[in-house]
């Protein structure tokens, strides 16, 4: 799985609409999760760490980013 375990995190309210397919693959991935860790986690609870592992593979996003906490402007 290339999600990696969820570290101890503080409940947030997320509230968010998804079309039926990609709330299935959630589900299906928390699913995942569970079988990989033993530990069953709402679909929910991965949203964080599935954007934070995209932001942080996306090469464009990183440049981004650090051009803006040097205050640097595009």
């Amino acid at each position: 799985m290339k999600l990696e375990r969820l570290p101890d995190r503080t409940p947030v309210k997320l509230t968010a609409s998804f079309p039926p397919r990609d709330h299935a693959d959630l589900a299906l991935n928390a699913e995942l999760y569970a079988r990989t860790y033993g530990e069953p986690v709402p679909p929910a609870e991965l949203v964080p760490s599935i954007v934070r592992a995209f932001l942080a593979s996306d090469r464009d996003f990183k440049r981004m980013r650090k051009t803006a906490e040097r205050g640097d402007e595009q």
